[in-house]
């Protein structure tokens, strides 16, 4: 779909739950960075799996620390772009003067803060525990609960959410939803931010047949909170209101890109992704394809030569002019501690891949505004560059698969479901005995929801809030003392 987008239209101050533009040093977008970083939901990533079994003696990277370097990259790409923007792409009229701003200055810091946020949602033990909650669903929709099965108690959109449990969605919920006795708006990040996390703007009937709608963006409970987005920043929809879209979402009325069944509660949105989006996702391929690498050389699962190998091939494949590859060779050759060579060689293929996904930005950024961009920056990359091939490959036979991973992988699916086991009837009976009012009572009070949202979906909602928040160290306890593994005692 054609579209008339000035990179002008794209951003904006204004941010959720709040109409008072704030004043003081910081700017709105440099607020963002801040108001995530110090935030328990971020602090909580120190002890979820990234990829290898936490802690260990040996230190990998965990899903704070991964956030942070994939939020330095971010920061740099939205640099480099947000320069040629300002400079290329912008006038100098007076009504330019504001874009040119954010453009040089801001951009960056929205990239920073996207990056930060991008794994905020996900849960402990890393996608195995996205795939035990939804199993759980899945795998009980015919339980009886009162007398009803359990998928009986919603509604088709909502049971979809439920047994597609989607990591994306739930960051957009925590960083958006009013959660009892908090502040409006969630954090209260400017919708330009949250645009740029937004990496799949549908919802999850509108899953299916192209890479934006991969998977989902938002649950049914935040579709409010999504319109607002897409249309402060005049996202361009993809299912024009009247056409079905793959995943079965149907728009009979405006506004455009919102889907509703003919009494007019919602059943699907999908729009094409933000541009500031590619972005935040290049950053987080680079870092993680990359270091997966290095962790995997420190845990011993691959051999110095083999990642030396891997990573010389991939600087050479991507071919930067500034990238002299005797020297740096010789460089790394020089360099007498093993950890120290891959870590040398991990940050020359970061700056190679940063630069390089910059330039396919630029060289791409009128389909990028106006919505007719159908990759990726690190695909579009790997089209010339197989070496990226290579190290996905590894990643996949020897990394994603090595024994340690699969062991906190189903242990963990354990966890999570038996979890949800405890707190997800209790809170969908009309009349819960007094074994059910005590697993209620472990449910911190923010998370229970009462009057218009006292629904069964709103209910189970606030359990998945709550398990999904958790650590995997917190998770594993409760785990271990409602089975009574652990028997807890005052001292």
């Amino acid at each position: 779909m054609a579209s008339n987008l000035r990179w002008e239209d794209i951003f904006s101050i204004n941010r959720v739950g709040q109409e008072k533009l704030e004043q003081g040093v910081r700017s709105g977008f440099q607020r963002d960075f801040d108001r995530l970083i110090f935030s328990s939901a971020f602090r909580r990533l120190q002890n979820k799996t990234q990829v290898f079994p936490l802690p260990g003696s040996t230190f990998v990277h965990n899903r704070l620390t991964h956030s942070l370097e994939v939020a330095s990259v971010g920061r740099s790409l939205g640099k480099i772009v947000g320069s040629h923007i300002a400079a290329e792409e912008l006038g100098l009229g007076p009504d330019e003067a504001e874009a040119q701003e954010f453009y040089r200055y801001e951009l960056s810091n929205v990239i920073a803060a996207a990056c930060l946020a991008h794994d905020i949602g996900n849960p402990a033990f890393g996608h195995s525990g996205e795939k035990a909650l939804s199993a759980f669903f899945a795998e009980n929709a015919g339980r009886q609960i009162d007398g009803r099965t359990l998928q009986s108690y919603f509604s088709p959109l909502e049971w979809s959410d439920l047994v597609n449990f989607e990591g994306n969605a739930n960051a957009f919920r925590i960083l958006t939803h009013t959660f009892k006795g908090k502040l409006p708006g969630g954090f209260g990040l400017t919708y330009t931010t949250l645009a740029a996390i937004l990496k799949y703007p549908c919802d999850s009937a509108s899953v299916g047949g192209a890479a934006h709608r991969k998977k989902y963006g938002y649950f049914q409970t935040e579709h409010e909170n999504f319109l607002e987005v897409v249309h402060e920043l005049h996202m361009i929809p993809d299912i024009p209101p009247g056409e079905a879209a793959p995943g079965g979402a149907y728009a009979p009325t405006a506004p455009a890109g919102a889907a509703a069944h003919m009494d007019g509660t919602p059943t699907g949105a999908a729009f094409f992704r933000h541009p500031f989006v590619y972005l935040t996702e290049a950053a987080d391929d680079i870092c993680y394809q990359v270091i997966d690498v290095e962790d995997a050389h420190r845990l011993g699962i691959v051999q110095l030569d083999e990642a030396r190998t891997l990573l010389l091939d991939l600087m050479h494949a991507i071919g930067r002019p500034t990238d002299n590859m005797d020297r740096v060779r010789k460089r790394v050759d020089g360099i007498g501690d093993a950890n120290e060579k891959i870590a040398y060689l991990r940050a020359r293929c970061i700056n190679s891949l940063t630069l390089q996904a910059a330039d396919v930005f630029i060289a791409n950024s009128a389909a990028i505004l106006n919505g007719t961009f159908r990759s990726t920056l690190i695909k579009t990359i790997n089209e010339t560059c197989h070496a990226l091939d290579a190290i996905e490959s590894l990643s996949v036979d020897r990394i994603y698969n090595h024994e340690s991973v699969i062991q906190i992988e189903i242990a963990g699916y354990h966890v999570m479901s038996e979890l949800l086991n405890v707190f997800v009837p209790p809170l969908l009976k009309q009349k819960p005995d007094a074994r059910d009012k005590k697993m209620i009572r472990l449910i911190p009070d923010q998370f229970l929801e009462t009057g218009d949202r006292d629904t069964p979906y709103h209910k189970v909602r606030c359990a998945l809030d709550y398990i999904s928040g958790m650590t995997d160290l917190y998770a594993t306890e409760l785990y271990r003392k409602l089975k009574g593994i652990d028997i807890p005692i005052h001292r």
